[in-house]
């Protein structure tokens, strides 16, 4: 309800979108919030695989995460994240064609084909020209490929590696690209773009003609053994983290399981996308429930990575989102308090964590793009 009621409050500026944010978070701008995490959650040691050869990569993209969001949620959780067992950090420069502070269309697109495009462009260059994504040279090249978020997929992570469009708001038309895509495996939400739309296209049954089974809900996607999979849960995004649980968690872990059985391996993008929105309305306890959801999620992959071997994990994320401070806490009580110093998105660089073999390469300071170009050379894609 909390959120219902963010998104509405935007809704009346929306012939403002781009300054909606700053508009729902004035009320919080530059008051310090307090968050405590009442009950921390475990995290365990996970030993790195020895090996060098690289089958599959798994990029985690936790959408508007910063090191300040990871350092507070560090604190929050008694100074334990799963994040802490990468065997390496490197910092990423954000920028885009043509703006400095860019937007997850860009900046997302930058992670997924390697090339700087303009602001709210996903999976085209500058020129509005189509871009090949790391799901898509992985499908060229006879491995498997995924996207697992919490958003709706006509947002611009997803859309980054699935879509072309020289404008991210452009969301009917946007996710008709997804028919065609070829992408083995896909969560997230949106179901009110796909059917029902003004041009009276099923996208659902196309998706069905494509060879994808498309179930609505965990349950049914939890029964799928084999095959590609097209599924959309929500009508919208997907449920607040508290009402949710862990279920980014799970349909990561479906997405593996399905992924795995291409015996050439495969490449998945998983986003914690919801980071962004809280951190756009300034929510300090949203913005840690999503950071600390990721987070698990992290947990679970890197487990699965260390035990197969052959799997590189790289976490990063498109920009930072809120302008997020930490200003004071107590690390023994996990106890934070912040401050947000914008709306929008902020230019501050972002972590680049990474895990399993190959992980030596995300060392030092580089660009967004270089992300795509040394998860294509590791695959040898």
């Amino acid at each position: 309800m909390k959120r219902i009621l963010l998104i509405a409050a935007c809704a009346v500026s929306v012939m403002f979108s781009e300054m909606c944010p700053n508009v729902m978070a004035q009320s919080r701008r530059d008051k310090e919030q307090t968050y405590v995490l009442q009950t921390p959650y475990a995290v365990e040691k996970i030993t790195p695989p020895k090996g060098k050869k690289i089958k599959n990569v798994i990029l985690m993209i936790g959408d508007g995460m910063s090191l300040m969001h990871v350092y507070s949620a560090w604190t929050a959780n008694r100074g334990k994240l799963w994040l802490d067992n990468c065997q390496a950090v490197g910092l990423s420069k954000t920028y885009c064609a043509n703006k400095l502070i860019t937007d997850s269309g860009a900046g997302g697109t930058a992670l997924a084909t390697g090339h700087k495009t303009n602001y709210h462009m996903v999976g085209v260059d500058p020129d509005g020209k189509p871009l090949e994504s790391l799901c898509t040279l992985a499908n060229k090249n006879g491995r498997s490929s995924g996207v697992a978020v919490t958003c709706r997929l006509w947002d611009a992570t997803p859309a980054d590696f699935c879509c072309h469009n020289t404008d991210r708001d452009a969301e009917a038309e946007i996710v008709t690209d997804y028919v065609n895509c070829g992408v083995d495996y896909v969560f997230g939400g949106g179901s009110k773009l796909f059917e029902n739309r003004a041009d009276g296209r099923d996208l659902f049954k196309e998706l069905r003609e494509k060879g994808y089974q498309t179930p609505r809900s965990w349950e049914e996607l939890a029964g799928i053994k084999q095959g590609k999979v097209f599924c959309i849960t929500d009508t919208v995004d997907t449920p607040l983290p508290a009402e949710r649980g862990d279920l980014l968690a799970r349909a990561s872990m479906k997405a593996i399981e399905l992924l795995d059985q291409n015996p050439n391996g495969f490449f998945l993008m998983i986003e914690g996308s919801q980071l962004d929105d809280y951190g756009h309305f300034n929510d300090l306890d949203l913005l840690m429930q999503e950071t600390h959801d990721f987070d698990r999620t992290v947990g679970r992959v890197m487990q699965w990575a260390a035990q197969d071997g052959e799997t590189l994990v790289v976490v990063t994320a498109d920009h930072e989102t809120g302008g997020l401070t930490l200003v004071d806490g107590e690390l023994n009580e996990g106890k934070i308090v912040c401050k947000f110093s914008t709306g929008g998105h902020s230019g501050v660089m972002v972590p680049v964590y990474s895990f399993g073999p190959g992980y030596e390469n995300f060392t030092g300071i580089f660009e967004n793009t270089d992300v795509f170009w040394k998860i294509k050379k590791l695959m040898g894609l």
